[in-house]
């Protein structure tokens, strides 16, 4: 049971937490706050903790402890949307880097905000796993792209683009980036996709925040699902799978190129 229950002499009986739970574990009773986790129905969303201006929720097992700082009331003063704007508009996926590797207390960093990725009905099933040795790399790259060069109807689709991706890089799948990061869930619905997909886009932009560059690798999901030993080669476990390509850039890009603008239902006059 994560939420023990309430601290009395903290609680001051403002009801945030009651009002925040999804799934109305709390009741009341009289002045105060009275826990009851019917059938066990809390998902460890953790809103009661951070709501609390008290801090009066009791609770254990969560992985670690509440976390605050100043600001935290006000987050548009530590990000105001005209920098988020630039950092985003700015973002690129990059496909080329340096050879030096990122220390391991970097890419911690990186793994670790995406451990905070939101996760629908706060599901957790996702399992992470680093792959910086070059000779796997290699193996990696050659297997996906062999693979996906002999399944029907692929070929023509892939091959010239893998042709100079040759020419240019020793693994090319990778583009020689040093570390490649999968992202794994044992859930087989398409909401793991999407939950992958927003932990991999946390990922990404952490490590924009540190200097580093990324590329979200599509081929490697495609090939996966007709060669099952590339996850296995990988070390991956899981029924869906996500990777992205890591390290330091060895480009430096000057402006965010144009893109095309889209009608907005509801939003545009004209439409």
């Amino acid at each position: 049971m994560p939420i023990v229950g309430i601290d009395y002499e903290k609680c001051n009986g403002c009801r945030l937490c009651i009002k925040e739970c999804r799934f109305f574990f709390l009741g009341e009773a009289k002045k105060n706050v009275l826990f009851e986790d019917l059938d066990n129905m809390c998902n460890l969303c953790g809103h009661c903790i951070a709501v609390c201006p008290q801090d009066a929720i009791i609770y254990e097992d969560f992985g670690d402890e509440a976390f605050t700082f100043e600001g935290i009331e006000n987050l548009d003063s530590i990000v105001p949307y005209d920098n988020l704007y630039k950092f985003l508009r700015a973002h690129r996926s990059i496909r080329h880097y340096k050879k030096k590797e990122v220390p391991k207390s970097t890419l911690k960093k990186v793994i670790d905000i995406m451990q905070y990725a939101p996760t629908g009905s706060n599901l957790r099933y996702e399992k992470y796993v680093i792959v910086s040795d070059r000779e796997k790399l290699k193996s990696l790259s050659d297997m996906v792209i062999d693979t996906l060069l002999n399944t029907l109807g692929m070929r023509a689709q892939y091959e010239k683009s893998f042709e100079a991706q040759k020419r240019d890089y020793e693994i090319p799948l990778f583009f020689d980036a040093p570390h490649v990061i999968f992202v794994s869930s044992m859930l087989d619905m398409q909401l793991a996709d999407h939950n992958i997909g927003i932990i991999i886009t946390y990922g990404r932009l952490a490590a924009q925040s540190l200097g580093l560059g990324t590329c979200w690798n599509g081929y490697i999901n495609i090939a996966s699902q007709h060669n099952k030993k590339i996850m296995k080669l990988a070390g991956v476990r899981g029924k869906r799978m996500g990777a992205f390509i890591i390290g330091y850039p060895n480009i430096t890009f000057k402006r965010a190129p144009p893109r095309s603008r889209k009608l907005v239902k509801g939003l545009d006059k004209d439409q």
